[in-house]
């Protein structure tokens, strides 16, 4: 009973620490078949950025944008937009190259951490018929975030659109008032795009971790959970996307820049490249993770939530039908 009591007080460190815990307590298991799973989807990713430069897809989407952007009459002469068309172009273009390696070697490596983390005792190795077990909930939710994900945006756009034509129609176009705009726009969109990511990925693991709620299920589920605890979520989705970032800067800086200086890839080149997809599958893995402890600790926290609530409402039914029982005594007296 402790330590559900316990759990609505964990904050960043503790989750953090749970995790590296939890990684470490089946070290062997997590780096070899979880990681190695997860290798072609990081592969992918980071190959991703220099396929997208030899490949049409990007300037398509991009040039898409551009005139979806002109068309509901956004500033052109705006930096935010400008640096808008041009990141959500790379995720789009990406998103549609990695795919196929997201729907299967991910979702795999995922489900196998969720179903050997999905136990009170220590992880244990999961069988391939456990983890296949998982796979098709966990594919429905996934499809179902890309939806969410794509309606946040739209959202995030629709309003965006009725503020500036409104500034517009106002008279209040003038460029202090669109850079403001923009500001608030900016923050307002990195806000709503990380709790839809954080709502998405605890969704994953719920569907994963009771194979009965999947789909629009565990992403409601998923945002029941989360109320009161977007502070940790966002520290912890911070801190994981950061070192994401780093890898796949340095996966750039290593890789990407002497291959394209040199025009001769070495072996030594591509064994460091491989070191480096593997480091990224390391993170997926620890990523996960952290995910899966979280939304234990969400869970844990909303029981205890739930009993105590419960639990005080009991107790004022009680005293009301003692002050009732003593008044009604009251009454009686001569």
């Amino acid at each position: 009973m402790e330590e559900y009591q316990s759990i609505p007080m964990e904050r960043t460190g503790k989750i953090l620490r749970r995790s590296i815990y939890t990684f470490f307590q089946n070290y062997q298991f997590f780096t070899t078949t979880a990681a190695l799973l997860a290798f072609p989807f990081s592969a992918s990713i980071l190959l991703s950025q220099a396929l997208l430069l030899s490949s049409s897809l990007l300037p398509t989407i991009h040039f898409r944008l551009s005139s979806l952007f002109d068309a509901a009459g956004f500033p052109p002469s705006l930096e935010f937009f400008t640096i808008l068309n041009l990141k959500l172009s790379q995720t789009i273009a990406s998103s549609i190259i990695v795919l196929p390696f997201t729907l299967s070697f991910l979702l795999f490596a995922k489900a196998s951490i969720i179903q050997a983390l999905n136990h009170q005792k220590p992880p244990l190795q999961p069988s391939f018929s456990s983890i296949l077990s998982l796979y098709n909930p966990i594919l429905v939710t996934q499809l179902c975030n890309s939806f969410v994900i794509i309606s946040a945006n739209a959202t995030c756009f629709s309003l965006l659109f009725f503020a500036f034509n409104s500034l517009d129609a106002f008279g209040y176009s003038s460029p202090n008032s669109l850079l403001f705009l923009s500001a608030i726009g900016a923050v307002l969109y990195s806000i709503v795009l990380a709790n839809t990511i954080i709502i998405c990925n605890l969704a994953l693991v719920s569907s994963g971790m009771d194979n009965k709620c999947g789909g629009y299920l565990a992403i409601l589920k998923a945002c029941v959970l989360i109320r009161g605890r977007t502070a940790t979520a966002l520290s912890l989705t911070l801190l994981v996307s950061m070192a994401l970032a780093a890898v796949e800067a340095l996966f750039q800086y290593r890789i990407m820049r002497p291959f394209h200086q040199a025009a001769n890839p070495t072996y030594s080149m591509a064994l460091e490249g491989m070191f480096i997809a593997y480091l990224y599958s390391i993170l997926i893995v620890i990523e996960t993770i952290v995910c899966v402890v979280f939304f234990k600790s969400c869970k844990m926290a909303y029981w205890v939530d739930q009993k105590s609530r419960h639990s005080y409402r009991i107790d004022i039914e009680g005293e009301a039908g003692l002050a009732s029982a003593n008044v009604k005594t009251i009454e009686d007296l001569p």
